[in-house]
This record gives C-alpha cells, sequence and structure tokens, in this order.
C-alpha cells in the first residue's frame, strides 16, 4: 500500500475521533479543558510544521499544510477561549461617587 495514503487514512480517522470526542464533552467542562490543553496545541503544531517540512511527497505536503493551519486555528481559539474565562474572575472597580453626593 502507498505510504502517502496510509497517512491519509490515518488523518481521516484522528479527524473523526477527535470529533467524537469533542462532541462528547459537556459545554461546562469545555472551557477548564480547552485552557488546559493549550500546550498540548502548541506541541501538535510544532509535529506539524517539523514533519511537512521533511516530506517531499505532494499530498502529504497538502495534508501537512491543512494540519497547521488546523492546528494554529485551534491554539488561538483556545487562548481566546482562556482569554475569555479568565476575565470573568476581574473585579470591577466601583464606579467614583461625585465629590458633593459622598454624605447623601
Amino acid at each position: 500500500m502507498d505510504e502517502a495514503v496510509v497517512w491519509l487514512t490515518i488523518f481521516i480517522l484522528s479527524v473523526f475521533v477527535g470529533i467524537e470526542v469533542i462532541s462528547k464533552v459537556s459545554s461546562t467542562l469545555h472551557t477548564p479543558l480547552m485552557s488546559g490543553a493549550n500546550a498540548i496545541h502548541g506541541v501538535i503544531l510544532l509535529g506539524a510544521i517539523i514533519v511537512t517540512g521533511s516530506t517531499d511527497n505532494d499530498l502529504a505536503l497538502a495534508v501537512g499544510l491543512v494540519a497547521i493551519v488546523l492546528a494554529a486555528i485551534n491554539m488561538v481559539g483556545g487562548f481566546l477561549v482562556t482569554d475569555r474565562m479568565l476575565q470573568m474572575f476581574v473585579r470591577k472597580k466601583p464606579a467614583k461617587q461625585p465629590v458633593g453626593e459622598a454624605g447623601k
């Protein structure tokens, strides 16, 4: 069997497994899990860049570029979700009262 077909099969199966795993996570757990997985997304992105840079097969290059784009979107989205989640815990400063209103 051609090596590119094997790698494409692995890629397609991993997409289906990823969709199934993510769809089973409840929405209340998704944000904390996403914030904890940002380092893993960075490793996946780095691995995709290294593997894609070392290939000489056009199909593997195309699949690698798709993996790089998807991993980058996933990593950036994870950081945005984490930032938004952390903004929920920032204390808001109370509004200052006008000088003449303090004693009323």
